[in-house]
């Protein structure tokens, strides 16, 4: 084979190569990029990739540590939800005595102590947990309501128990109160049959002491108390709503019970029976009284007339008398026209007491009971040197157990806050240093 010749080659490549070299240099010279250029925007790409891989793996490990942390933190309230439940379970077991419950409380709450120090250690040396950080947050975070749901249980039990407790103690205080009160009413009933209780038929003036008015004063509640069951009887059989009438009487009143309405009516009746009673003519108009130094034996006789003679016998023989005055007074004043009209369907007796007459009806019979021992209660207390006071509170004032006493003692029990006074019920009275408490209603 015939060899080349090499010259015949080379200037072939040469134009090859330098028209090559021509374009690819217009080419540069067109887009403005050469070689040096190129390998530079390259590197810069390079580097911005490279930069954004880092950043996002930075923002990995921050989250993952973030989960990390969350879940140390979970593990670490669930272990102190558990022994604040250990804790509860020990309380709750001590009464009534649990050994059982005590020994596994207490070995819990040494459990999650020991626990809780171990959390500790590992966050000194920050060797936390750092597998499965989603799934170890899940799992406290179940553990804690866990051991939250065991603590309310063992505090509904707590308060369950201390409610029975309170239910069994109001029901031995209510018996015991019932005795007490059986009790009392024994003693009254010798006490009145021995003739203590009550006043004494030769009384004398100067051996009046506060005992004896104390004495006069109970009998006449017990009066005024049986004359307005009378009354509310007879409303009762009127149609009559004794809610309605009660608020009429005493409006705005939150009764602990709906049978402490009877406290309205009893409130007014003492109102009216005692209007005036601080005054010597007790606001009767026409009555000429001796001077001021004569008036103790004045109203002592007064007194020691009266008390032993029966109220229809002293009415019928001295109809013009200040005591018969004084019952057709307080009738007028107690017994509205449209509640007698109401009541008995008819002005009879209103209408016989204009007339100077005594109507001879039970109603009336037991109001003219009531009047005299009012009237006699009235004339004993100006006997007395210095002469007795009557008081009474007025609403919402606070509570003293100097001057008052409560008629409803539900009323400490039930209310949350320290009851005040709704309304005065029965008079106080004051005789010298000695105080007589009135009776009020509490809400």
């Amino acid at each position: 084979m015939d060899s080349v010749d090499r010259r015949a080659v080379t200037p072939r490549k040469s134009r090859w190569t330098h028209t090559f070299a021509k374009v690819l240099h217009m080419n540069r010279a067109v887009t403005g990029v050469s070689s040096k250029s190129h390998d530079k925007v390259k590197q810069d790409r390079i580097s911005q990739d490279s930069k954004s891989f880092e950043e996002e793996d930075g923002d990995e490990e921050k989250l993952r540590h973030r989960m990390v942390m969350e879940a140390f933190l979970a593990k670490l309230f669930a272990s102190i939800a558990t022994m604040k439940a250990a804790y509860a379970q020990m309380q709750f077991s001590q009464s009534p005595y649990d050994a059982g419950g005590i020994q596994a409380a207490d070995q819990r709450v040494v459990l999650e102590l020991k626990n809780l120090s171990q959390l500790k250690q590992c966050y000194r040396k920050n060797q936390l947990d750092e597998s499965s950080p989603e799934k170890t947050q899940l799992v406290a975070e179940l553990q804690e309501q866990k051991s939250l749901l065991k603590t309310y249980e063992m505090m509904g039990k707590k308060l369950d128990s201390q409610l029975k407790l309170r239910e069994s103690e109001i029901t031995f205080l209510k018996e015991k109160l019932k005795e007490i009160n059986r009790e009392n009413k024994l003693i009254e009933r010798r006490l009145n049959s021995s003739g203590l209780l009550s006043v004494p038929s030769h009384l004398h003036l100067s051996s009046l002491c506060p005992d004896h008015f104390i004495s006069a004063l109970s009998q006449t509640i017990k009066s005024v108390r049986q004359f307005i069951r009378w009354m509310m009887n007879e409303m009762e059989l009127a149609g009559w709503d004794l809610d309605l009438a009660a608020e009429a009487i005493e409006p705005g009143v939150d009764y602990l019970d709906l049978n402490h309405r009877y406290f309205a009516f009893e409130s007014f009746v003492f109102k009216e029976m005692f209007d005036g009673f601080n005054f010597p003519n007790f606001s009767l108009p026409n009555e000429s009284l001796p001077e001021q130094q004569k008036q103790r034996h004045f109203f002592f006789d007064r007194f020691t007339e009266l008390k032993p003679v029966k109220t229809r016998e002293y009415l019928a023989r001295k109809p013009k008398s200040m005591f018969a005055g004084f019952c057709s007074t307080k009738y007028f004043r107690l017994v509205h026209p449209k509640m007698e009209s109401s009541l008995f369907g008819n002005f009879n007796q209103r209408n016989l007491l204009n007339a100077g007459e005594f109507p001879e009806t039970n109603f009336f019979t037991s109001f003219a009971e009531m009047a005299k021992r009012v009237w006699l209660l009235h004339c004993l207390a100006l006997s007395f040197e210095p002469q007795v006071s009557i008081f009474q509170v007025g609403k919402r004032s606070r509570f003293s157990e100097v001057y008052m006493e409560s008629v409803s003692k539900e009323a400490f029990m039930l209310t949350k806050t320290e009851p005040s006074v709704a309304f005065t019920v029965v008079p106080g009275f004051k005789i010298g240093k000695t105080i007589v408490q009135c009776q009020v209603y509490l809400s």
